[in-house]
Formats: structure tokens, sequence, C-alpha cells
């Protein structure tokens, strides 16, 4: 096995054989593209456990009383569930559909925290009805309505109330979510986080356990955790007076990682000293408790562990302007560039030490102007049929994937000790038209 190129931005089992292709869990990519055709997904067993075990011992060894959850929305399916659940962590759900994934991978009710701005009446009892460990309620109306079902239920459900600090973390706009300015969360400053926990107490069904925030993702920077843990934990000393003892507390998640060789996100050791420090520094400041921590890693869980392949097709040179390389993919599967700007890198996953020669757009095969994965990727060059890996594609890709063009959503394999396991298939044209009433 020879140098792997790029090895920061991809799996940490990544390796390159004899015949030059990239090998990830022991799987060599150009076999993998035959078996199961592209555009393929590829997670890593092996760095979806090291970023697990990464999160739960940064934080429980600084503050035992952590509980690690995976946020789900970065991309769940039965199998992975099923898998990160053996490692010992929860999950946090944003949808009716991700708590029946959940459901279905048998994975416990109490390792469950349910979000969401906008949780319909149905999605809460289901909730209620299966036991979930945590209802985070994020609006006046969502308070209302599951004190209810609650009682209606014959339970008094535990829940967190999600606040906004109004603290900005500097990433990108549409993925802020701790401002002021924003549908998610009781606004401290305005007092609305003041009467949601008054609300909280006195409903009758409901079983206040603490307070939850979330700043935005991906955050590169420590300090805005810091000041959000800082002032929540001086507003949660205020709410004392009304009642209010935090058994909980989370921060939520955020936590950035490497999509580009230029790109220094913080380890999970960072983020877990800034945050357990001011947690600590708060408590002790203020005479209360030390509550469990809850953090939910999603993006920094199954973001580096995953790879997308791709099958080359049409080139067009546009002299002096550039070259599209066209895939057999694109915005269908991974619309995180069309949609945020988001940047990748490519490597030629069949000439994978040959020197990177050429720069090149790399376009995807759908009817947009929009649909690019990478612009100006450096990459070894290429012709129809050679097979392009962009790293770093585990998270929201996939979750986001759509069937635009009617094209399916592509297969999923997960690979450990050199075999490959489909825990997706490929959707195929009858799936597609499966829901048409004719």
């Amino acid at each position: 096995m020879t140098t792997v190129p790029k090895a920061k931005v991809f799996p940490v089992s990544t390796e390159v054989n004899d015949l030059d292709h990239l090998v990830i869990g022991g799987c060599d990519l150009v076999d993998l593209a035959a078996e199961f055709g592209t555009p393929l997904y590829i997670y890593d067993e092996a760095t979806l456990k090291a970023q697990a075990s990464a999160f739960r011992t940064a934080f429980q060894s600084r503050h035992p009383n952590s509980k690690v959850l995976y946020a789900s929305k970065a991309f769940i399916n039965v199998g992975l569930a099923r898998m990160l659940s053996a490692q010992g962590l929860g999950f946090d759900i944003v949808s009716g559909g991700e708590l029946a994934v959940l459901r279905a991978a048998g994975v416990p009710a109490a390792d469950v925290y349910f979000h969401g701005n906008n949780k319909t009446p149905l999605e809460l009892r289901d909730a209620v009805d299966w036991g979930i460990g945590q209802v985070v309620v994020d609006s006046f109306y969502e308070l209302d309505l599951l004190n209810k079902l609650s009682g209606e239920a014959g339970r008094k459900q535990t829940v967190l109330i999600r606040v906004s600090p109004s603290i900005d973390p500097h990433t990108h706009l549409l993925t802020t979510t701790g401002v002021l300015d924003s549908k998610f969360g009781f606004p401290i400053e305005t007092g609305q986080a003041k009467e949601a926990i008054e609300l909280a107490l006195a409903a009758e069904h409901l079983d206040l356990k603490g307070i939850h925030f979330h700043l935005g993702s991906p955050i590169f920077e420590l300090e805005p955790y810091e000041e959000a843990v800082t002032r929540v934990l001086t507003f949660a000393s205020e709410m004392r007076e009304l009642g209010l003892d935090m058994q909980e507390f989370s921060p939520g998640g955020g936590y950035a990682i490497a999509y580009t060789e230029a790109d220094e996100p913080p380890p999970p050791s960072a983020y877990a000293e800034v945050i357990v420090k001011a947690l600590k520094d708060g408590c002790a400041k203020y005479h209360m408790p030390e509550p469990r921590l809850i953090i939910e890693p999603g993006r920094s869980i199954t973001g580096p562990a995953g790879v997308a392949i791709y099958t080359v097709g049409a080139i067009k040179h546009v002299p002096g302007v550039r070259t599209f390389v066209s895939v057999d993919g694109g915005m269908g599967d991974n619309i995180r560039p069309a949609l945020y700007g988001s940047e990748y890198v490519a490597v030629t996953a069949d000439r994978a030490t040959v020197e990177p020669d050429v720069t090149v757009t790399i376009a995807g095969k759908y009817c947009e102007s929009g649909d690019v994965l990478v612009h100006d990727a450096q990459i070894a060059a290429v012709t129809a049929g050679n097979i392009i890996a962009i790293p770093a594609s585990g998270a929201y890709a996939p979750s986001m994937a759509s069937t635009y063009n009617a094209n399916g959503r592509p297969a999923i394999v997960m690979v450990a000790d050199g075999k490959a396991t489909l825990i997706r298939r490929r959707e195929t044209y009858a799936d597609l038209m499966a829901q048409d009433v004719i």
C-alpha cells in the first residue's frame, strides 16, 4: 500500500493498493463501483466507531455524567442506527420518519430526544405513545399541544425547553440557529424563554428536566460555545426562583469537520474542554448542581466516514474558460454545493497516486447549470469510465438526496475488514412510481 492522497479528508481506513486504486475498509472502490453501480455512497465502519468513541471519551472524561446523541438528520437508516446504538450513542430526531427508523432499528425509546420547531400532533402522539426519552419543546403551541396529548395518554412527558441565546456562531446564514432572528427556540432576551419555563413548570402533564440550545453548524470556532453556555447558565440560575431544577443541559451540536485540506476543525477534545469548563464554571458561580450534559454530534460522526463515488461520462472543454467533467450523480445525491456553496475535494479513484495534472469542474447530470459538485478540482486526468471519489460526503448529502429529474437515489454500503454490506439499495424506476395513483 502507498500514501493516500488528501488523506486528511478520507476515512481512517483508506489505503491505495498495487493497482493504484483507493481502498476503504479493505474494499477496492473500483470493485465496489462494478458490484453496486454508481453513484454509490460508502461508509467506513472504522471511522464511524472512531468518531463515536472520540466524542464519548472527550466529554465523559471531563464530565462523566455526559450523554452523546447522534443527530439523525445528518443521515440515518436502520443499519446505521443499530451500529451507532451499539457504540453507546443515543439519538436526536426531528421528524416522525426518523422516529419510525429508530423504532424499526430497536433503539431504546429512552435514548431518543425529539427536536423540531413544528412537530405535528401525529408526530408528538407517536413519540408520547412510544415513551420517548425527551421532547425538546420549541414553541408555545407545542407546549400546550404536548401537555394535552400527554394527558390523553395518561403519562407525564419529560421535556427540555429550547432557548435562543442570541449568539452568532459565525457560520453559514442558512445553518445559523441560535440568533434572535431564527425560527428555532424561545429567545432569552425577549422574555419568551422565561415565559416558556413558567408554562412548562405549571403544565400538569409535563416534567421539565432542563434547557437546550443549538447555535448552528458547522462551527469552527470555540468561543461561541463558551459565550452561549455562560449566557444560558446565567438564565438558568435566574429561573430557579420559578422552581426550575435543571437536571439536564444541552448545548446542542454543530461540530465541524474538514471538507478540504485547508479546513482546520477543532478535535472533539477541544470542544469538550471549552464546553465542560464553561459548564463547571457557571454551575460553581451560581451554586447550581452540575447537570447531565447532552451533546449532539451528527456531521462530525458520519461526515468523515462517508465517501461518494461516481463514474465519469461526458467531458466538455471550453477553451480559455474551463473543462467540465460530468459524472453520473450530482445535486440529486449531494445538494450541499448548490444550496450552501459547500466545497469538496475529489480524487481519481482508479489513478489514486497519479499527481493531479488538470483543473476541472466536476459537474452533475441534473438539468441545472448550478449542478456542480466541485469547482476547480485538481485531479489526475480522466476519460469516460474513470471513477471519481469525493470524501467527507457522509453527512447531509444522503439525507437531503432527492429524486429530481426522476433519478433514483444511490445505494449505500458499509465497509469493514474487506467486506461491503449493502445498507440501502439503489432506488429503481419502479420505486419512483410506487406512490403514483393511476
